[in-house]
């Protein structure tokens, strides 16, 4: 049975594709700056290294989005709390 997702799954859902929109962005920044600056220059290697993070970032909350996962807070209605 699949549950509904919570608030904080919607958010993470929507961050991660932010994210992956992010690394899209950033590619395309690198992709126009490659000619004039070149792949030595160090903002080069800085919107690699932020492409690798906002693409693996977007992965992972996309999947803890997409996660089914279970109610693990204390009922009111349980006899033992």
């Amino acid at each position: 049975m699949k549950k509904k997702p919570r608030l904080l799954q919607k958010i993470s859902s929507a961050i991660g594709v932010l994210s992956f929109l992010a690394a899209i962005v950033c590619g395309v920044v690198l992709y126009s700056r490659i000619d004039e600056a070149g792949m030595n220059d160090p903002l080069s290697a800085s919107l690699l290294a932020s492409i690798f993070f906002f693409f693996f970032v977007g992965i992972v909350l996309t999947i803890v989005g997409r996660t089914n996962i279970p109610h693990l807070g204390f009922d009111s209605s349980d006899p033992e709390a």
